[in-house]
Parts: C-alpha cells; structure tokens; sequence
C-alpha cells in the first residue's frame, strides 16, 4: 500500500483517506525548528548577559520560564486535543510559534524576549502532543516504529546541531538572528500545513473541569519550577525550592486522586494500567534524564576545563548528534521488524559503557575520546528513546491516545527539570569538597581541576540513572499488533 495515501483507523464511525507523508512533513519541519530554537539561544546566553545588563541568574528564566510554560500547558494538552480539531491546533501552534519567533528576534529588552520564550513555548507545548496523537491516528501500528523514528531524527538532530549553528551565526551577526534564520521556516511550516494538513481525530469537548486544571498547574508547574531553581544554584535548602516542590507534589497528589474518581478525567490515568505503557514511560523518562544531564555538562566541561570556544564545542559534539539523528529511522525499521528488547537492552549497555567513560575525564582527555564516547551515548540513545517509546503508546486502545501523549510528553519535561538540576547541583557540591582539600587555593589549577573533579560526580549519578534504567528494561515486552492493514 502507498504511505503517502492510506486508510485510517475509524474515527467517529468514519474512514477518511489520509495524506500522511505531507502531514508528517508539516510536522517535522514545525517540530524541527521549534527544538533548533530552543538549545540555539544557550549559546547566546554571554551575550545576553552583556546586552541586557543582567545577572546569570536572571538570564536562566529564558529557559526556566520555557520549561515551566511546557510544564503547565503539556497536562492540559490531552483535553485540548479533544475539544478542538487536528487543522485548528496546528495553525494555532504555528502561529504562536511565529509571534514567539517575530518578538524574541526584535526584542530590546530582558522582558520583551522572556514574553517572547512563553508564547514559544505556549506553540510547541501544543505542537509536540498533537504530533505523536496524529500519527497514532494515521500510521497503523505495523509501520509506527519507523515514522517515530523520523520524528527522532528531528528531536535529537534539532538539539543537536542547535549549538553548532548558533556558534556560527554569532561569530559574524547578533543573537537576533537565530529568530531570524528560524522565522522563515515556519511560516512555510504553517503554508505548508494549511495547505494539507487535515483533521485526523473528531473533537468530544469533555466537560472543563477547573479544578483539575489549577491543580495541574500548581503541581506539575511547582515541581518543574523547584527543581529548576534548585539547578540554577538556589541550591536545595532555598525555601522557594522546598516550598515549590512540596506544593507541586501536594497538588500532583490531589489531581490524581480526582482524575481516579471522575468520570471524564482532564488526563486520564487508566493509562498506567497497560504495564508496557508504564515500562517504556519509565525507560523514556530516564533516557531524558541522561540525555539532559549530559547535554548540561558536556558543554561546561569542553568550556571550563578545557577552555574551549563555544563553536569549538559545539562542533566536538556534532558528530554524536548527527548519528544520532541518522540512526532513529534505522531504530525505528529495526523496531518494526524484531520489536524492542534486541534495540532497548543493548543500547542502555552502550549508553552505561559510554557514561563510565564519561566518569573518568580530565584536563588531559583527547578531542578523540569525547567525541568516541559521544557518538556510543548518542547511538545508545537512538536504540532505547523511540522504540520504547512507540511499543509503550501501541499497547493503549485508541481513546487513550490523547492522555498517554500527554502523560509522556509532560513527564518528559518533569524529567529533564529534575536531571538537570541533580547534575548540576552534583557538580557545585563536588567543585566545593575538592576545593576544601587544596592545599593552595590561590594556585590557578585548582579550581580547574575541582570543575573537573564536579563534573566527574555528575556522571556517576548519570551512570546510576542508567544502570535503573537496565533493570527496568528486562521487562520490556514487544507489544503484539497487526501486521498489515486491513
């Protein structure tokens, strides 16, 4: 059967014919350059703190704000997507990705750009769950390894090369111009999916229930705001992390406690049911949190301890990146044809065997040597992230597909706050022991050496979050589904 024109599943008692690949076009394009945009302005972060007259701590809310705006908006996506159509949420997304994107590349001060990374976030915190609930929808379930794996080539590929382009713009232009190079993008995205986009899913409009929605909000957007504050060096005891993270598992508490007792939940949580959906939830999650943790401190180290320049680094890490984003599609094929175990199993050995390697650099550790154990990190990630990601979503039926996009999607988010504030918190204490037990403070190797030190810490927490994440992979079991359409 042609991919490009295929039957649905029913929807609503009807079988529509689909143009899925200028759909997934549509989304990758959007998707792509949605993520590219958000790891680019890291390294414009120097810059930022110059132009605008700011501390580090201030300039940290542009990605804070973006993962708390994800936070809270993510949960409520579920219900979003059963209340409008598939046409409608994509123009939406779009367009708030574009004034996001128009504002952030003329903004003149701190608070024009930090609107600007909220309406962003506000366009992918709506575009990443309708992505994953249409081709549930429209791919069958015998082909889906392979297009989640395109839209891993676009995840990770996206990150990836973020810093080294931006490295290259803001050699020869202002940060203005990573908005600026974005911008056209999109607004072809948005062409391009007015054009052929159509609605997949017919819209139920569940109740709203408000409560659920405040209780959301104060948890999920609590918990991230904690332990991202406690990552930007509040540190743990701060009461605003203690405060924030009491409430937000307080309210995380009471939001699942109504959603069990409603009828018609905001997110419906019968998704942890299905014990395929809770395995390959769990391995995505701690797949997020190595992926984070490294991504944080890979570029601090090439950075501090081995003093190099932002596109230096940038372009140490590409190659992993690149692999990375050529071989999800392979993973994906290799998904459809021998399920999960062969690729997740495997690929949490490498990713472990590649963060030991991780754990023993230096001041002296060769260009060839990060760059080796990158690329098996990164190849790793490709065989664990999207078929563990796919085998969980195919064993929920079809009415779940909303929630358990929005469960992952929002954990995700939960995930990459918290990994990347143990991490870091990881490093300051490390930085902070090696430094008492100097014998010359003033000496100017020391504090390199003690950042070294820090950063070494870190990875042993990564390789622990790993070795978890081995265990749980035992479990995995290949998800039994149709082979062919009907």
């Amino acid at each position: 059967m042609n991919h490009d024109t295929q039957m649905s599943n029913t929807t609503g008692g009807k079988t529509g014919e689909y143009r899925v690949v200028p759909i997934l076009v549509s989304f990758l394009i959007a998707g792509f350059i949605g993520l590219f945009s958000e790891t680019a302005l890291n390294m414009a972060l120097n810059s930022l703190i110059e132009d605008f007259g700011i501390r580090e701590t201030t300039v940290q809310w542009l990605t804070t704000g973006y993962l708390l705006t994800l936070g809270i908006l993510v949960p409520v996506s579920g219900l979003i997507l059963q209340w409008f159509t598939t046409r409608q949420l994509f123009i939406v997304s779009l367009a708030l990705s574009i004034i996001g994107t128009f504002i952030a590349a003329i903004a003149p001060s701190f608070a024009f750009l930090m609107i600007a990374r909220v309406v962003q976030a506000m366009g992918t915190a709506l575009m990443l769950p309708l992505m994953f609930n249409t081709i549930l929808l429209i791919v069958p379930p015998y082909k889906r390894g392979k297009v989640m794996g395109l839209l891993g080539l676009v995840i990770m590929f996206a990150p990836a090369v973020g810093p080294t382009l931006s490295g290259l713009i803001l050699q020869s232009l202002s940060w203005h111009w990573i908005f600026w190079v974005s911008l056209p993008f999109l607004v072809v995205a948005l062409i391009f999916g007015m054009i052929f986009m159509q609605n997949v899913s017919t819209p139920t409009k569940p109740k709203i229930d408000l409560l659920s929605i405040v209780l959301s909000t104060i948890g999920f957007g609590g918990v991230v705001y904690g332990f991202s504050s406690a990552g930007e060096g509040g540190g743990w005891g701060e009461p605003i992390v203690i405060i924030s993270i009491s409430a937000g598992v307080l309210a995380l508490i009471l939001f699942s406690f109504r959603q069990t007792r409603m009828k018609q939940p905001m997110l419906n949580l019968r998704a942890f049911k299905y014990p395929m959906f809770v395995v390959g939830l769990l391995l995505v999650l701690t797949c997020m949190m190595i992926i984070l943790s490294s991504m944080i401190l890979l570029p601090l180290y090439l950075q501090t301890s081995l003093a190099l320049s932002t596109f230096a680094a940038g372009l140490l890490l590409l190659p992993g990146g690149i692999i990375n984003g050529l071989l999800s599609p392979v993973m994906g094929s290799l998904f459809d044809r021998f399920g999960p175990k062969w690729l997740v199993i495997p690929g949490l050995v490498l990713v472990t065997a590649a963060l030991i390697g991780f754990s023993t650099i230096d001041l002296e550790t060769s260009a060839a040597f990060l760059i080796a154990m990158h690329i098996i990190l990164m190849v790793g990630v490709s065989m664990i992230m999207m078929p563990a990601q796919t085998n969980g979503l195919n064993q929920l039926p079809r009415e779940l597909y909303p929630d358990g996009t929005a469960i992952m999607n929002t954990l995700q988010q939960v995930a990459g706050a918290i990994g990347t504030a143990v991490a870091i918190s990881i490093l300051s204490s490390g930085v902070e022991n090696f430094m008492k037990n100097v014998s010359d403070v003033t000496d100017p190797l020391n504090p390199l050496l003690a950042f070294t030190s820090g950063v070494q810490d870190a990875f042993l927490f990564a390789i622990a979050v790993a070795v978890i994440g081995f265990i749980i992979s035992i479990f995995i079991k290949r998800v039994e589904v149709e082979q062919q359409a009907s």
